[in-house]
């Protein structure tokens, strides 16, 4: 019998393909017309150390849902790191969840693409299936309550100063 993390694999490779050539990194983020709190979740990181929702409550979020098979998600995650590396300083955070891999798959990739924000492993699925992804990556913002305000589907620039503009107001308007 197939594990439930091998079936959505399966369809989020699917479903990726069609939402990153729908549209690839020059749209805007979509508004959440009606945001909804943002899933809690509590994941390990490769080197044992943990990640939750909790401790980023009050400063911006962004939660992105990747794995190191997905091409899209490879590609965007230089932009990824480049983001986090002028967010970090403002106090705004960056998580990218691994969808249903192990740590030396992780440690593998990161090898040769070294990111310093945190990357929690989500290795049996469950946290990706909370969260309204219909395929990776899927990118979401979360504003200082904790609530969705953001979703991008497919590859983004992270380091576009609209996109970073966006991220930033949620943190102005908390103030």
């Amino acid at each position: 019998m197939k594990s439930v993390a091998f079936h959505f694999a399966a369809l989020c490779l699917c479903v990726a393909a069609a939402a990153c050539s729908a549209g690839r990194g020059d749209e805007p983020l979509t508004a959440l017309s009606d945001p909804t709190a943002a899933p809690e979740f509590d994941l390990a990181q490769p080197d044992g150390t943990r990640v939750r929702l909790a401790d980023y409550r009050g400063k911006p979020l962004v939660v992105n849902f990747w794995a190191t098979w997905c091409p899209p998600c490879r590609a965007e995650m230089p932009s990824l790191q480049r983001a986090w590396e002028q967010l970090a300083r403002e106090g705004i955070g960056v998580v990218a969840i691994n969808v249903g891999e192990d740590a030396d798959t992780i440690a593998q990739f990161t090898s040769t693409s070294p990111v310093t924000f945190p990357l929690p492993m989500d290795t049996d699925s469950r946290v990706v299936q909370a969260w309204p992804v219909r395929g990776l990556p899927t990118t979401f913002v979360v504003d200082p309550k904790g609530r969705l305000a953001y979703v991008a589907m497919g590859e983004r620039e992270w380091d576009d100063p609209a996109l970073l503009d966006l991220v930033r107001a949620l943190k102005a308007n908390a103030n």
